[in-house]
Order: C-alpha cells, then sequence, then structure tokens
C-alpha cells in the first residue's frame, strides 16, 4: 500500500493518493486535479474512491471534477446539503476500494459534518488515519468558520473528536492532515511534517490539557480569517465549474497602461526588490515566488474583482493562474508579460527605497517623528512592535490609507512580504513608501537586534 502526499504550499494544504492492487482512493483534492491525475498514472492506479472530509473553507475543491473524469464513487459528509450526486457518508460507514478499506468517523468540530477516514487493508488492519481538519500536528483545526455562533459548540467538539481518535486507534496509526502546513485553517501553528496517534498524545493541546484549558486558549488564540475563505464553502456545496488553466488573455501595454490609470488590481509578480527598484506606476507587487501568494490575493483583492497580471514569462503567469483558480478566482481581466522597461512603452517607471531594520533605526534617530507602518495582524503585534510604529494589518490597510500621516512611510511586516504590497499599496496613492525588507524576529537581522522591539505596553 502505497501513500502519496500532494503538497499544496500556497495554501498550506495536504492532498492524498493512496494505491493499492492497482486501484487508487484521493483524500481532499485540491481543484487542480492534474497533478492527481498524473500521480495515479505514475502508480498505475485507476481511482475508484473519492473522499471529502468536509465542506472545505480555505480552498475550491478538486472532489467533484476528479470523481466525473475517472467515474469514482465521490463521498462527502452526509450532514453537508450539496447540490449534487455524492455518496453521503455518515459515522461508521465503510468505504471499499480493492483491497482497501475505509471507516468514517465523525470528527466535528472543525465543522459540524466533518468526517476523518481510517485506511485498513484487506486483513482489516489499520494502516493510517486521514483527518482533514481534525487532529493536526501538535494542533487542530480552527473551528470558527461556520461562523461565530457556533465556536464554543465547535472547539467543545473538537475537543472531543481528537481524543476519540486516539481512543479508538491503535498508537503508531500514521495521521494525514489536509491542513496545518501554514493554513489559515490551523487553529494555532502546528509543527513537524509527520506523526502517529501515539505522539499526538503526547503534544496535541486537545490531548494535554482539561477541555476547558483547551476551549479557552483556542479561542483566545483564533487570528483573523482571510476575506476569501467566506466563498468557498458555498462554492464547494454548489459543485465547482470545472478547473480552466488556459493562459489569460494578453494585454498590451496600451491596455495595461488603461487599467492602471483605472486604479484596477494590477499585480507585478517579481520580487520585491524588482519591484521596488523599478515598476509600472499604479501597479500592485505580490510576490509569486512567496507561499503566501494566494493567500493575500484572495485576502485583499475584493471578490470578483478584475485581475490583471503582469509576469516577466509566460510560465510565470501561468504559475499564479493555477495558484489563483485553486480558490475559485478563474476569470482574469488578463495577462501582460514582459519586463517594466518594455510594458511602459516610454512612460517613466516608479520605484521606492528598500532598507533593513538597522536602516530604519537610523532613519528613527535622525527623525523622531518618522512614520512607521506595522502591517502585521494582531496577534503578530500583541507581541510587540517597533517602538512609535502605526499599527494597520495589511488586510486592513487599502481602507485606512487615510489613517497613515503625511509623509515618507517606513514600512515592515513578519518577513517583509506584506510590507512590499503595503508599500506598492502606499505608493500607489500617491504616498512615499520605504520597504523594510526583513524578518521582524529575525535573530541577527530583526527589529530586536537593531535596537527597535518593544513590548506592548511601550509600542
Amino acid at each position: 500500500m502505497q501513500i502519496d502526499v500532494i503538497e499544496t504550499t500556497g495554501l498550506g494544504d495536504r492532498s492524498y493518493l493512496v494505491s493499492d492492487g492497482g486501484v487508487g482512493v484521493v483524500i481532499d483534492p485540491q481543484r487542480d486535479i492534474d497533478r492527481v491525475l498524473a500521480l495515479a498514472g505514475k502508480r498505475d492506479a485507476r481511482i475508484t474512491l473519492v473522499c471529502e472530509s468536509h465542506l472545505h473553507n480555505d480552498y475550491v475543491s478538486g472532489g467533484l471534477e476528479l470523481a466525473r473524469a475517472v467515474g469514482a464513487e465521490y463521498a462527502v459528509p452526509a450532514g453537508d446539503t450539496v447540490a449534487f450526486e455524492r455518496t453521503a457518508v455518515a459515522d461508521g460507514d465503510v468505504l471499499a476500494a480493492g483491497p482497501m478499506r475505509l471507516r468514517v468517523m465523525h470528527t466535528p468540530g472543525h465543522t459540524h459534518h466533518h468526517v476523518s477516514y481510517v485506511l485498513a487493508d484487506a486483513d482489516g488492519a489499520v494502516q493510517a488515519v486521514f483527518t482533514g481538519g481534525s487532529m493536526l500536528y501538535g494542533s487542530t483545526g480552527r473551528t470558527d468558520l461556520v461562523g461565530p455562533e457556533h465556536t464554543d459548540e465547535l472547539t467543545h467538539a473538537q475537543y472531543h473528536s481528537v481524543r476519540r481518535l486516539v481512543d479508538e486507534l491503535p498508537a503508531g496509526t500514521p495521521v494525514f492532515p489536509s491542513h496545518g502546513f501554514g493554513s489559515f485553517c490551523a487553529a494555532t501553528p502546528t509543527s513537524g511534517d509527520s506523526s502517529t496517534v501515539g505522539e499526538q498524545a503526547q503534544v496535541n493541546p486537545a490531548l494535554t490539557q482539561d477541555e476547558q484549558t483547551f476551549v479557552d486558549q483556542l479561542i483566545a488564540g483564533l487570528t483573523a480569517i482571510p476575506a476569501w475563505y467566506s466563498h468557498m464553502g458555498p462554492t464547494n456545496a454548489a459543485g465547482p465549474t470545472p478547473v480552466d488553466l488556459s493562459a489569460p488573455r494578453r494585454v498590451e501595454p496600451a491596455e495595461l497602461a488603461d487599467r492602471l490609470a483605472a486604479g484596477e488590481w494590477v499585480i507585478d509578480l517579481r520580487s520585491r526588490t524588482a519591484f521596488a527598484h523599478g515598476h509600472l506606476p499604479g501597479a500592485l507587487n505580490f510576490e509569486l515566488a512567496i507561499a503566501n501568494f494566494v493567500t493575500y490575493v484572495g485576502w485583499l483583492v475584493p471578490w470578483g474583482s478584475p485581475i490583471t497580471l503582469i509576469g516577466e514569462t509566460p510560465e510565470q503567469v501561468a504559475a499564479a493562474r493555477r495558484e489563483l483558480v485553486r480558490i475559485g478566482i478563474d476569470r482574469l481581466a488578463g495577462a501582460a508579460i514582459g519586463s517594466p522597461e518594455a510594458l511602459a512603452t516610454g512612460r517613466e517607471l516608479a520605484s521606492y527605497q528598500v532598507s533593513d531594520f538597522t536602516g530604519l533605526a537610523a532613519a528613527m534617530a535622525a527623525d523622531p517623528d518618522l512614520v512607521v507602518l506595522d502591517a502585521r495582524r494582531a496577534d503578530e503585534r500583541a507581541g510587540g512592535g517597533v517602538r512609535g510604529s502605526l499599527h494597520i494589518p495589511i488586510h486592513a490597510l487599502a481602507d485606512r490609507l487615510d489613517d497613515v500621516p503625511p509623509g515618507d512611510v517606513w514600512v515592515y511586516c513578519g518577513s517583509g512580504y506584506r510590507a512590499s504590497i503595503a508599500a506598492s499599496l502606499l505608493a500607489r496613492a500617491g504616498r512615499r513608501p520605504v520597504l523594510v525588507d526583513g524578518g521582524y524576529g529575525d535573530e541577527h537581522t530583526g527589529a530586536a537586534a537593531a535596537g527597535l522591539h518593544a513590548e506592548p505596553a511601550t509600542v
């Protein structure tokens, strides 16, 4: 029996292909199913069963299209109301796929109807458990995505679901979650790339704390929900349309200039330093090479707004399109390909300064009234920030630009990625940003090393 991991780093998720005896089972597939089909071909496995642990909140599922494409049975939790034919599975059901058996366990918490799948071989020996958004590595799935009125109930349910997994499964059972590798579906940060039920019994908060402590700490630690999450559940319940990975319509320089002049969302995919050194005025920088690209495009761009990509190569644009369709951004206004100089057709490029925390410290010493913007989330800010800095999380900045005082604005975040988005938003608004390119918490080059870190009470 072979268990293959299909990693989607941009969303912090994993899908799985289990193959045995020429038969394949797929768990929680992403929307770009070509990856799954290619892997199944490599394993010489015919996919006969596709399983969903829940209606996902952080991506558009490829399960329905995959099942239809290969003629497989499609298993979805019975409690989820959907607009398509599927096998509705409930606690205790057993699904067969060749020599494999998958027992359904109702593990509510991440959602009301969430299930896990216990994999056994032909002899009934447990081989693995696929836990979706229930038991993660050193954490659990967040419990506030269904709605705030359900959070307390679901957090208690999550506690008991994780404990049930430990009570009913052998300690050596490998655990394969779908979330928790950078996904905002995790309630708290996860740890490690593999684990077993027995290992989780020693480290998972749901298994090392009493129920009320677990509930209180999980709820207190919940962070902001990415804006695009609200569209994923309804899309998955309705039945996603087949994925389209074709190249976006080519946008020529004259049309690109019009889109920029209209203030549309024109996204430059280059590195943040390359963008800072020269870009088309009005463009915004969402660096494709960083795993968080799709998260922050989905979070910041108003749903349904026209998006035009600027890529250096067709391959870069294709990679961005693949990332975006995973969260249902299917219809792009188009894409321009080439260097900023070529696309500018003689117009002057814009630029802004790039520095680091040492440079910020020197600038603050020279100008005590220097405007410094912290673009991190509230939970990060709670651990401290640059003294005297203004805190506006990146996902709120577009609506709060008027809250930023006039003058030069030095902007930082946890790594430099969100700061680059913030700097480009400020530049588009006619401000003069300085990008602090570096990690706030970096030991040797971060804020503390530059003497800038202040505790929350003094920030």
